[in-house]
């Protein structure tokens, strides 16, 4: 009677294995693209970002969007304005513990596309506005 609830839960764990087979890929599209990985998974509160990377001077903040061949919704959609404040408060987070270290941060989003596990499409958006104009280092 209740085995609904049980395939559900299997198939949460297959889109959680899913997303981590998306973060890997992004990591290594961003790596190709000369970027170097500072954190994975970084937390603050309730909040997470998947990848903290750095290039330059830049500090780059990249949320990873992992999305099924023919979603109705993309990846880069998928990042509306309540999943942009939640960022914006862990990124904040991030820039507050640096102290003093001078770093422009910039928000991209990857999204890597996938049929039934498979990866088949990667897509990194640069420079996704995110940051109003008077963040910088430190500021809370």
């Amino acid at each position: 009677m209740l085995g609904f609830l049980f395939n559900r839960r299997k198939e949460k764990a297959n889109n959680g294995e899913i997303g981590a087979l998306g973060e890997r890929a992004a990591e290594r599209l961003l790596k190709r693209k000369g970027f170097r990985i500072l954190h994975r998974n970084w937390r603050s509160g309730k909040d997470e970002i998947d990848i903290v990377c750095s290039t330059e001077s830049i500090l780059v903040f990249v949320e990873v969007k992992t999305r099924k061949v023919g979603a109705l919704v993309s990846g880069y959609e998928a990042v509306d304005g309540r999943k942009k404040k939640a960022l914006l408060r862990v990124c904040r987070s991030y820039l507050y513990k640096l102290k003093g270290e001078a770093r422009s941060p910039r928000f991209d989003i990857v999204e890597i596309e996938h049929d039934e596990g498979r990866l088949v499409g990667e897509r990194h958006f640069e420079n996704v506005p995110l940051f109003p104009k008077s963040v910088s280092r430190g500021s809370k």
